[in-house]
């Protein structure tokens, strides 16, 4: 494994080349360990992004009409060169992201799950055949590119995400243009690098790493005919509404406010690693953290003791250290954020049960860190229950029953992951069936679905009609055509003037 080291600007990707592009605007890249800025990215200005565009637009006529199993060949390239390369782009991650690395290797290996699915779009790109719909008429159905697509993807994942999106994408045909976070942008260059090395066709991915300036003109840019977004749920209506009113196909990921419930008969040792693991995970800088612990019954007064105990011990420390089970917060704007929702949730009054404000880890002293915050008697009315915090900071919430616990989490905003653990097969039935929210676990924190599957909160967490990857992903970067057929020889004689129906 290769540590990431390079200090020099990180640029664009564009028509297969590395290029620093057409403007001198930059921002600091930190190492948020250490809090020092590892590197600068370059911001892309319109000419930069209206340069990848136009790259992928020359290069979709050829490769939408390269054969489907060819381009998945290719694809299999590209897998075998992220598997060989799957630690040194996990380090890239945790350089510029800080998650530990163990997290940073399972986001890696979840993105190649993703790869592995689009290598077998061919499968899925099989249209419908009806045979004589009508006397001497035949009708089928097939599925075509939209064309140059774009993906605007968050920090969190750096590569998990943009792998949701561009291996569907080139596999059912389309050309993609990434403009990753500015945040940790150098494994999206990586990424393009190995795509490079696979033999993917100039124009076919390209990258413009950028701000806001650069996602306004890939909204606007007439040539870009859908978006794929993921991140906070303001910014996610604003492109869905944007891009429909541009006359573009969206999907829009926004925001969270994960539940897991325990009831009265759960394991609670196993709960309690649940929680553990999900809330204070990835620094809780993940779309399904679980950010509210929803205790049913007495066993509130057995877990937040666990829970606290368990907050009070977490190793944290720089995320490259194999003893590390949580890094640092990305940015320091993000961590001021994070620790003055802690200041909130106590003048709101709830109970702070664990204070991780102000860590200082021996020897990063000036690194981005908190620890484990821990809440207690949370309310639906408070902001810190309300909204999303994306940190570290966990909060419980008390109810009497199982009902009040589904409709607390019914009547909340968001919809996008949620978790019950219980030992009775009639509650996670009935749990299942009646919860308002798009991915649900059974015993399972974190139940963010298989490649195949599809990714998908409802509510305010999704805007758009498709969910990520999966089939869902081959229906979004596709349109249906059909085509009814009918040789002159067997078209009846005269003018029909009735529309046509089956003869």
């Amino acid at each position: 494994m290769q540590h990431f080291n390079d200090s020099a600007d990180v640029g664009h990707f564009i028509h297969g080349e590395r290029t620093a592009g057409d403007t001198t605007r930059t921002q600091p890249v930190f190492n948020p360990a250490t809090g020092a800025v590892a590197r600068q990215v370059r911001l892309a200005g319109e000419a930069d992004v209206n340069a990848a565009v136009a790259s992928a637009l020359a290069a979709f006529p050829a490769w939408s009409n390269t054969p489907p199993i060819r381009r998945a060949r290719l694809l299999l390239k590209f897998l075998e060169l992220m598997n060989r390369h799957r630690d040194e782009l996990a380090a890239i991650i945790t350089a510029e992201h800080g998650k530990v690395f163990s997290d940073a290797q399972g986001e890696v290996a979840r993105g190649i799950d993703i790869i592995e699915f689009a290598c077998g779009v061919p499968q899925l790109l099989k249209g419908d055949y009806t045979d004589q719909v009508s006397t001497g008429m035949d009708n089928w159905t097939l599925r075509q590119a939209l064309g140059v697509v774009a993906g605007i993807t968050p920090f969190n994942f750096p590569v998990m995400v943009p792998c949701w999106m561009f291996p569907v994408a080139i596999a059912t045909g389309n050309c993609f243009v990434l403009k990753p976070s500015e945040r940790d942008p150098s494994a999206s260059l990586f990424m393009a690098e190995l795509l490079r090395e696979a033999g993917l066709p100039n124009g076919v991915f390209n990258v413009v790493q950028g701000d806001k300036g650069a996602v306004d003109r890939l909204i606007e840019h007439p040539d870009v005919r859908a978006l794929s977004f993921v991140g906070s749920t303001p910014i996610a209506q604003s492109i869905y509404e944007r891009g429909a009113r541009a006359g573009k196909r969206v999907q829009a990921l926004g925001g969270a406010k994960n539940h897991l419930v325990v009831m009265p008969d759960a394991d609670v040792d196993q709960a309690v690693d649940a929680l553990v693991g999900a809330a204070y995970g990835s620094a809780g800088e993940r779309c399904m953290a679980i950010s509210v612990a929803v205790l049913v019954g007495d066993v509130a007064d057995q877990v937040v003791p666990r829970l606290a105990e368990r907050a009070r011990a977490l190793v944290v420390k720089n995320g490259m250290e194999a003893d590390a089970e949580m890094g640092p917060i990305v940015t320091r704007q993000a961590l001021e954020r994070i620790e003055g929702y802690v200041a909130l949730g106590v003048e709101e009054g709830a109970s702070l049960v664990v204070d991780g404000r102000g860590l200082k880890v021996l020897g990063h002293e000036a690194g981005f860190f908190t620890g484990g915050t821990l809440f207690d008697n949370v309310t639906p009315a408070m902001r810190i229950y309300k909204e999303e915090i994306f940190g570290p900071v966990l909060g419980c919430v008390r109810v009497k029953d199982f009902s009040e616990a589904v409709a607390l989490i019914n009547a909340h905003d968001f919809g996008n992951g949620v978790s019950c653990f219980t030992r009775d097969g009639g509650v996670a039935r009935e749990f299942a069936r009646r919860i308002e929210v798009g991915m649900v676990g059974i015993n399972v924190p974190i139940p963010v679905p298989m490649a195949w599957h599809g990714f998908g909160g409802w509510k305010r967490s999704l805007f758009g009609d498709m969910h990520a990857y999966g089939e869902e992903g081959v229906r979004f970067y596709t349109r249906q055509k059909s085509v009814m057929q009918r040789w002159t020889d067997s078209t009846p004689k005269g003018a029909d003037f009735s529309m046509p129906t089956a003869k």
